[in-house]
């Protein structure tokens, strides 16, 4: 009898080690995909407190590189393209039904040099506004910094964000645009652009909270845009490209990498 023990023994030891083990893991279902590309505003607009300077987009040279960028966001296989064009607004679905008539003719603006001309290219019916105006109190601050006595401390930050500003035209001015662009939307890039709104948020107090309403502002208006795309990625097939001023850019990557029914891709992953 004691013969059989260490088999019996040995069984005993193989069994709850064979129960420990984990069933294999069921796939991971289908999710649509959003590429987010965060831009400068190619046709210099002049609408932010700091603004990117940028050189002739429709210059020989930039339209090559504009090619360049094209070829590298047809790797994404965009099935729609998201623009950052009013919602509410006719003006994006006119203008590119008229380019596809061969009736108008791209302008600088980011949304007709890489939007239209991408969608066009891939044979697109039509290009999808997704934008939604918002409140951007930042007078509120400037006013509560005065009044706190805190106008060096935010006279400083805003320094460093224009020099932030001047590095990334510096930049553009001696690289390509998808060199540029991939600067634009690394994540130490993204890391820093949102701290700046994080920071502004310090400048406020029980009662007047002048930056945290600033920041709330912007993560509302966010937030709606998000809203917005989601709408548009309806399907475990779709892949969304959302092509916006790189200050949305890390707001938006984080909502859509919240999403658990939304597979977050970005620049870099295509690029090579």
């Amino acid at each position: 009898m004691k013969k059989f023990l260490p088999l019996f023994a040995l069984t005993l030891a193989i069994c709850p080690a064979l129960s420990q083990q984990s069933p294999a893991a069921p796939a991971a279902p289908a999710r649509a995909e959003v590429l987010v590309l965060g831009v400068y505003h190619m046709a210099n607009p002049g609408r932010d407190i700091f603004n990117t300077q940028a050189d002739d987009v429709l210059a020989p040279k930039r339209q090559r590189e504009i090619a360049q960028l094209i070829d590298v966001l047809k790797k994404f296989h965009p099935t729609k393209i998201a623009l950052e064009s009013d919602v509410f607004g006719q003006r994006a679905g006119r203008e590119y039904s008229d380019y596809l008539a061969g009736k108008y003719t791209l302008s600088r603006n980011e949304i007709d040099q890489i939007g239209y001309r991408l969608a066009k290219e891939l044979g697109h019916k039509t290009v999808y506004p997704v934008d939604v105006d918002g409140e951007f109190p930042f007078q509120r601050i400037v006013d509560y910094a005065k009044a706190s006595g805190q106008s060096k401390e935010l006279d400083a930050m805003m320094g460093e964000i224009g020099a932030m500003v001047k590095a990334q035209n510096d930049y553009l001015a001696t690289h390509t645009i998808l060199e540029t662009l991939l600067y634009m939307n690394s994540d130490d890039k993204i890391t820093a652009d949102v701290g700046f709104y994080f920071r502004q948020a310090h400048f406020g107090e029980p009662g007047d909270w002048a930056g945290a309403d600033l920041v709330s502002d912007w993560f509302r208006r966010n937030m709606r845009i998000y809203s917005n795309v989601v709408r548009l990625a309806d399907s475990p097939t779709e892949r969304v490209l959302v092509i916006y001023g790189a200050g949305h850019l890390g707001w938006l990557q984080h909502q859509f990498a919240s999403d658990p029914n939304v597979r977050l891709r970005k620049l870099a992953e295509f690029a090579n």
